[in-house]
């Protein structure tokens, strides 16, 4: 929770105690912090002051919300704050959150939900984070998001998402932060990224990506952190990242890479690469592409596990190191021929 800027559970359980293995006790009139971790808590605690700011109901035994749990937090209009991680929810009543104009902060961490109602959030809502992290969901519903243009934050890594559908996030315009990292996606639709002008930092590390098309992020030009370690992609189109004029941070570490002859925008001044852990091939190209980076004054991540894996004199090897001494002697091209980092169609300028 510390990334999302919101209240430190930790620093208010002294204020309301909880044994452990025991009930919660009753809330003070003048308490607007709950916090509750009795791990034989199994339902859902339904007395609180109307004033009551946040609530945090984790670690416990919880496998569902009551009807009388339902109408007890739909009786505090100022709730900023329900944090539900780390229980047994299996799934949640439609139209929870309906009567809870002021809560910006849902975090339903390591549950078991496998579905969210499509009514979960029927109208506008003004909520900022919602944490689906570690549940079993197998497919996400544009419905879910509908209602959602203030959010800021949407984390559903650690799922079982194999497919994601096109214009699922179209209404999430004010969102900054999408996590989608550990899970089972083995493409992205077109029109996936669809509505996310203000997108900034994309995480889509340890799934099963093959390739990526070419417009993909057309969509996000204000992304600055882009991550997409850790899947088995073997070759990147040229203009995939052109568009993102403020991207500051791409991590490719740990595919199945061999070369890459990829466009970046003009402005981006200052650019950190992570190309470790990929099969190089130590040719041409990618000494051509080593010399483009030091030209823009882009920072390689991990040089000590960048490798050669290709020709076989070259195999073990550092790229740069490589590149310096050994990849000028290996290229039969003369200097003028040696295809480039950034090959644009006419029109476009590099």
């Amino acid at each position: 929770m510390g990334c999302l800027g919101i209240t430190l559970v930790a620093a208010l359980v002294p204020f309301l105690p909880c044994g452990l293995g025991a009930p919660c006790p009753p809330m003070p009139s003048n308490v607007t912090h709950m916090v509750c971790t009795a791990t034989a808590l199994s339902s859902f605690p339904t007395s609180f002051p109307p004033e009551t700011l946040m609530i945090s109901v984790e670690f416990t035994n919880l496998s569902s919300i009551s009807p009388e749990a339902m109408q007890a937090l739909q009786k505090l209009p100022k709730l900023r704050e329900l944090h539900l991680s780390t229980n047994r929810l299996r799934s949640l009543p439609g139209g929870l959150f309906r009567d809870l104009p002021a809560l910006r902060v849902l975090d339903l961490t390591n549950n078991l939900l496998e579905d969210l109602p499509p009514e979960i959030i029927s109208s506008y809502s003004p909520l900022q984070h919602l944490v689906l992290n570690g549940n079993r969901l197998r497919a996400l519903e544009p419905a879910w998001f509908q209602t959602l243009g203030e959010l800021e934050w949407l984390d559903v890594s650690n799922n079982q998402l194999e497919a994601l559908p096109p214009n699922c996030f179209r209404n999430l315009s004010s969102l900054k932060n999408l996590d989608l990292s550990h899970n089972l996606l083995d493409r992205l639709v077109p029109g996936l990224l669809a509505g996310l002008a203000n997108l900034e930092r994309l995480i889509l590390e340890s799934n099963r990506l093959h390739s990526i098309a070419e417009r993909t992020f057309d969509p996000v030009p204000s992304l600055k952190y882009l991550f997409l370690q850790n899947n088995h992609l073997s070759s990147l189109p040229a203009e995939l990242f052109l568009g993102l004029g403020q991207l500051g941070l791409l991590d490719l570490s740990n595919n199945s890479l061999t070369s890459l002859a990829l466009c970046f925008s003009g402005q981006n001044l200052t650019l950190e690469l992570d190309l470790s852990e990929n099969p190089w091939a130590c040719d041409c190209s990618m000494l051509s592409f080593l010399q483009w980076v030091r030209r823009r004054s882009v920072s390689l991540y991990s040089p000590q596990s960048t490798l050669c894996a290709t020709p076989e004199n070259l195999k073990g090897q550092e790229v740069a190191a490589a590149a310096r001494d050994n990849l000028i002697a290996s290229c039969s091209a003369a200097p003028a021929e040696r295809p480039g980092a950034c090959i644009l169609p006419s029109g476009h300028a590099s």
